[in-house]
């Protein structure tokens, strides 16, 4: 099994999941704080070197309706920029739902409320990638 990275994009920060060698599951790795499009693709780029990085899985904000919006449109203008820039296949990956979801697993967990922030999108990442390896292997 390759190992894949998680990506909770969103237009401040970028929640950052990794798998493990054995696609079993994902962890929480970092949330990077976004500046522009070249050092976002650039610091992920660096994740993929790091973790050796075979494909990126991106939660995609599709409406609930299952319509494409604004923002997914924005999701998937990055994704694709990303895949050029990094020459490694991008995937998307429906997330509706996940940050009510790691918001009752850090409700379950117990976390400080000013301590979610740092967090939330990491776990957020989790999800996205654990749900596409539960789809997917």
């Amino acid at each position: 099994m390759s190992v894949l990275l998680g990506l909770d994009v969103g237009d401040i920060r970028i929640g950052v999941a990794v798998s493990d060698v054995l696609g079993s599951g994902a962890h929480p790795l970092c949330t990077l704080t976004r500046t522009n499009r070249q050092r976002d693709i650039i610091a992920i780029g660096d994740l993929v070197s790091i973790h050796n990085v075979e494909r990126i899985i991106i939660g995609l904000p599709i409406s609930l309706d299952g319509s494409i919006g604004a923002q997914a449109e924005k999701i998937q203008k990055f994704g694709d920029r990303l895949s050029k820039g990094l020459q490694i296949p991008v995937e998307f990956m429906d997330e509706r739902f996940t940050t009510i979801e790691a918001e009752e697993f850090l409700d379950k967990a117990e976390i400080d409320p000013k301590d979610r922030k740092k967090i939330i999108d990491q776990v957020a990442a989790v999800i996205i990638l654990d749900e596409y390896l539960q789809n997917n292997t």
